[in-house]
């Protein structure tokens, strides 16, 4: 909003063109998510400890420390989504439909985590939602938000994919893009939700992927550096950079509260709709198949689950003492700060990994 109505007044004031630079917009963008986060976190936090009660369910099944968080509250991706929402809404520039696409899955895949989490609380277990009425819903709104992307592009452009590592070499998939955008926005989404399972364990190494996906949507939104890098330039993917400093800003202002001990929970609310709009941004700047390796966490996470119910199913063994993985490891006699630590240490290393393919071509 800010970049469309003084923008175009810098010919007569100069200072106004500083908001021409996305990084000048981008650090903006952080440091309102952040300061919103702050300023409205402890009254969200006293709301959601006043509604609900005892907090959010805690798996009988899981590891004996878990209870000692018994009363702690749940949804405080709420916290996350409004300090994003406007940050990106005040900072962006409102003309670009990826902007729009992409608060479209944030919000949309938040309302479900809303409900999943509603649900969770009323009935006072940890079903929620059915798996089945997430994935219709995810699947409805995650098409809407891909042929928008895809209308969003040039026609050339929109159904193709880039490998890794090979410079200037695309796939054309024409209307198979849309199951496998779906793939990836899904997938996402719900290996997210699968590692949100310790204080702070999701939310930084969502942190760390939105910051790899900024540098990723800068370059790729430049000409000159996608050429040089040998990476497809999209126009109008640099406006993600925007959105991943909201997403950095806000998830720096939760941690805040959600640091051991957490005062709040993400809940589905936040973890699916962070999640979902990682991959629409891998979608957007056409790196879906990198975002694999940035998020290797969360695609670690949700293999040990498929593997466990697998094996479980197959031969009636667990191969894991307790999956997602986090709580094998639990299980095993790690800490909770030890396994939350290590876990955003891989994050990290996945993160330059995955950056690395930039160059590596």
């Amino acid at each position: 909003m800010l970049y469309n109505l003084l923008y175009p007044l810098a010919e007569d004031f100069q200072i106004f063109n500083l908001f021409r630079y996305l990084t000048f917009r981008t650090g903006g963008a952080v440091m309102t998510a952040l300061i919103i986060s702050f300023v409205i976190g402890p009254g969200m936090i006293n709301w959601l400890r006043s509604k609900q009660g005892k907090g959010q369910p805690i798996r009988a099944d899981g590891p004996e420390g878990h209870q000692s968080k018994v009363g702690t509250p749940t949804m405080g991706g709420l916290m996350i989504l409004i300090s994003v929402i406007i940050s990106t809404l005040l900072w962006a520039d409102l003309t670009n439909m990826f902007v729009w696409h992409a608060l479209l899955i944030l919000v949309g895949f938040g309302a479900i985590g809303f409900a999943d989490d509603y649900l969770k609380l009323t009935k006072r277990n940890t079903d929620g939602l059915s798996g089945r009425f997430k994935i219709v819903f995810q699947f409805l709104i995650g098409s809407a938000a891909i042929v928008g992307i895809m209308h969003a592009m040039p026609e050339s452009q929109a159904t193709t994919v880039a490998l890794p590592f090979i410079k200037n070499f695309v796939i054309d998939l024409g209307w198979f893009f849309v199951p496998f955008a779906l793939v990836v926005l899904i997938g996402s989404s719900n290996a997210v939700n699968l590692t949100d399972g310790l204080d702070g364990l999701a939310i930084v190494p969502v942190a760390i992927a939105a910051a790899s996906f900024g540098l990723i949507a800068y370059l790729s939104g430049n000409i000159k550096f996608a050429d040089y890098l040998g990476i497809q330039y999209v126009l109008g993917a640099g406006e993600m950079t925007i959105l991943c400093g909201a997403l950095i800003g806000g998830a720096m202002g939760f941690l805040w509260f959600n640091a051991p001990p957490a005062a709040v929970f993400m809940g589905d609310t936040g973890s699916l709709a962070l999640g979902g709009v990682l991959g629409a941004i891998a979608v957007i700047t056409k790196h879906e198949i990198v975002l694999s390796i940035i998020g290797g966490l969360f695609v670690m996470e949700a293999v040990s689950v498929i593997v466990q119910v697998a094996s479980f199913k197959l031969t009636g063994k667990r191969v894991f003492r307790m999956a997602p993985i986090h709580h094998h490891f639990e299980k095993k006699g790690w800490s909770e700060s030890t396994v939350v630590v290590r876990f955003w240490i891989i994050a990290v290393i996945l993160a330059m990994v995955g950056l690395s393919t930039l160059k590596l071509r």
